[in-house]
């Protein structure tokens, strides 16, 4: 049975507003649902291990909350990327949520874990703020693993358009740029992914769904 490994911050606070953040529920929810049907077995990890922050949750999203029903054991008790084999998993999804703007980019051993599911062949994927995830991961010849690559990713102008621009410590879009991503983007939230070779990429949470499908195409043998 092929295997998906879903990233999740353990950061829980949003700057200095007093709002608490973790990973984006919808964007691990919704995805898994995709997998699952597929017939996919479906893992987490978290940058610190245990119990993972959550946010997002709505009132009325019955795939979250039987998300969050079937994983609770799951959520509550997630491995650190350096109890894990690479070997074990087909596909690493980095998950969005704004606590991953703190965590994600200093986890170098969640970045050594996509690096090397990649390297073997796996497929990485990510959405949202998700893509902070791969600013540390790099190919076996040391370039960025974005480096020339399209990718889509929560926009500049998406950041501003709720708020937070001048609370997460920095512009998701411009780091990409910076390590040599080729920006692909459409209005605010609406839904994109790209899938450019293994690597699978989706602006918001209106995209984590395609982010799966394509994930799931890119990862079984033509």
């Amino acid at each position: 049975m092929p295997k998906v490994l879903f990233a999740l911050t353990s950061h829980d606070r949003l700057g200095d507003t007093g709002r608490r953040t973790g990973f984006y529920v919808p964007e691990i929810a919704h995805p898994a649902e995709v997998f699952t049907a597929a017939g996919w077995d479906v893992g987490v990890v978290s940058v610190k291990g245990g119990e993972a922050p959550r946010d997002g949750v709505k009132e009325g999203d019955t795939v979250s909350a039987a998300f969050l029903a079937a994983y609770a054991d799951e959520l509550k008790n997630t491995p650190s990327a350096d109890q894990l084999d690479p070997a074990d998993y087909d596909v690493i999804y980095f998950v969005g949520g704004h606590g991953t703007m703190w965590d994600f980019p200093g986890a170098t051993d969640l970045a050594a874990l996509a690096s090397a599911i990649y390297s073997r062949g796996g497929v990485v994927a990510a959405v949202c703020h998700g893509p902070a995830g791969l600013l540390s991961a790099d190919l076996d010849d040391g370039s960025p693993i974005v480096q020339g690559k399209q990718v889509a990713a929560f926009t500049n102008e998406e950041e501003a358009a709720v708020g937070l621009d001048d609370v997460v410590p920095f512009a998701l879009e411009t780091a990409l740029i910076e390590k040599g991503a080729k920006i692909t983007k459409v209005e605010n939230f609406a839904a994109h992914a790209v899938a450019d070779g293994r690597l699978v990429t989706g602006q918001n949470p209106a995209s984590a769904t395609r982010v799966a499908e394509l994930a799931i195409l890119q990862a079984t043998p033509a």
